[in-house]
C-alpha cells in the first residue's frame, strides 16, 4: 500500500486526515524513500500539517507550505511549488487536503497537473464525527468531494474512533460501515487506522487491509499541557 507516486489524503474536518497523511509520509520516510508532504489544508486552521515542519524534516519529510511570517497564510503563494513537485516523475508526494468538498477546491486547482494513473486518492472516514455520522452521509460527502477535486477517489481509508474512548469494537464498527460506503461507491477499503493502544487488541484476521498504527502526533491548543516539549513526536499544532 502506499506505492504509487502520489498519496492524496482528504476527508472531513476531524475525521483524521493530517494526522494519517503525516503518518503515510513517514512511513514512507522510514523506507528510504525521499518524499514531500504538500499541506493543501485550507480549512483547519489548528492542525495544519505545516506547522509539524521540524519534526518532519528532521525525520527527512520535506513540507511544502507557507513559511515564516506566512505559515497561516492561504495556499496561492505555493502552488508553483505543489504544480513543481506533481509534475516531477521522480516526487514522491503526499497531500493532505482539508477539510470538506469546500476545503478540496484547493486540490481541483492543481488536479491537471495530477498524474492519474499513478495517484491514490483516498477518503478517510471516520463515524463517530459530524457531516459522515451515517453511511448515506459519507456518500454524500464522497460524491461532493470528487467533484469538487476534479479526480476520482481510488480507496477509503476507515478512521472511525472516540480518542482515548476508543476500543476494538468502535474501530471494527467503523470499518464494517466504510465496507458498506465502498460498496456502494465501488471503492475498497484500504487500510483502517487505530491507535497504538487499541492495534494489539484487535483481531486483524477479521480485517480485510492494512492495519495502520497511528501514534498520536498531533495535539489540539487546548490539550496543551503546562510545558511543551522541544523535541519528540508529540507537539500542538496552532
Amino acid at each position: 500500500m502506499f506505492t504509487n507516486r502520489v498519496t492524496i489524503v482528504v476527508g472531513h474536518f476531524g475525521s483524521g486526515t493530517t494526522e494519517i497523511a503525516l503518518h503515510v509520509a513517514l512511513r514512507l520516510a522510514g523506507t528510504g524513500v525521499t518524499v514531500a508532504l504538500v499541506d493543501l489544508d485550507v480549512v483547519k486552521p489548528y492542525f495544519r500539517s505545516r506547522s509539524a515542519r521540524d519534526f518532519l524534516t528532521e525525520k527527512g519529510v520535506g513540507v511544502i507550505a507557507p513559511e515564516g511570517e506566512l505559515a497561516h497564510a492561504d495556499l496561492p503563494i505555493v502552488m508553483p511549488a505543489v504544480r513543481r513537485a506533481l509534475q516531477d516523475p521522480a516526487a514522491r508526494v503526499v497531500l493532505d487536503v482539508g477539510g470538506d468538498p469546500i476545503g478540496t477546491r484547493a486540490l481541483g486547482s492543481v488536479s491537471d497537473v495530477i498524474p492519474v494513473a499513478e495517484t491514490d486518492h483516498l477518503l478517510v472516514l471516520n463515524f463517530r464525527r459530524p457531516y459522515t455520522e451515517t453511511e448515506d452521509d459519507a456518500v454524500v460527502m464522497a460524491r461532493a468531494t470528487e467533484a469538487a477535486a476534479r479526480i476520482p477517489l481510488t480507496g477509503l481509508i476507515s478512521n472511525t474512533h472516540l480518542l482515548g474512548e476508543t476500543t476494538p469494537e468502535i474501530v471494527v464498527e467503523g470499518y464494517e460501515r466504510a465496507r458498506e460506503v465502498g460498496s456502494r461507491l465501488g471503492l475498497p477499503v484500504v487500510a483502517v487506522g487505530a491507535d497504538e493502544a487499541t492495534r494489539p487488541l484487535l483481531d486483524e484476521s477479521t480485517l480485510g487491509c492494512l492495519v495502520l498504527e497511528l501514534t498520536r502526533l498531533i495535539r489540539p491548543p487546548f490539550e496543551q499541557s503546562r510545558f511543551r516539549p522541544r523535541v519528540g513526536p508529540l507537539f500542538a499544532l496552532n
